[in-house]
């Protein structure tokens, strides 16, 4: 799956702990995974969503131990084989993929946001971050 690209820039920036050794492009959705404030990148459908980085973390920089990531912003996101209609909350569907959401999402912490266009032959869609 592709990274997501920016369409309107964020406004709030916050930073997450990333694994020294671990490469992270730029536009990639990330998750919580484990200890308060620590992120890696988004492997499968409802993980606890941290944030989308803003700048790429280089696999050989091991002396980078944080990455910022946007929690707002209007993004381009791929999404998985299923149907999300524009105004739909979305959450995290998979490695940086969206998928809609259903009862409870907010509460578990895999809402990223609410789609703004309907998902169509691209599987790409504009969804515009929560920002919390």
């Amino acid at each position: 799956m592709a990274v997501a690209e920016c369409l309107e820039a964020p406004r709030r920036i916050v930073r997450r702990t990333v694994d020294s050794g671990t490469a992270i492009p730029k536009g990639t959705l990330m998750k919580f995974s484990g200890t308060p404030n620590t992120a890696a990148a988004t492997a499968g459908a409802s993980d606890l969503f941290a944030g989308i980085t803003v700048e790429e973390k280089v696999a050989t920089e091991s002396d980078i131990l944080e990455v910022g990531c946007a929690i707002d912003g209007v993004w381009d996101i791929d999404t998985t084989a299923a149907a999300v209609t524009a105004g739909e909350m979305v959450e995290v569907g998979g490695a940086n993929s969206v998928v809609a959401s259903t009862d409870g999402d907010l509460e578990a912490g895999s809402l990223v946001g609410r789609a703004e266009e309907t998902r169509d032959g691209t599987n790409r869609i504009r969804v515009r971050l929560l920002g919390v």
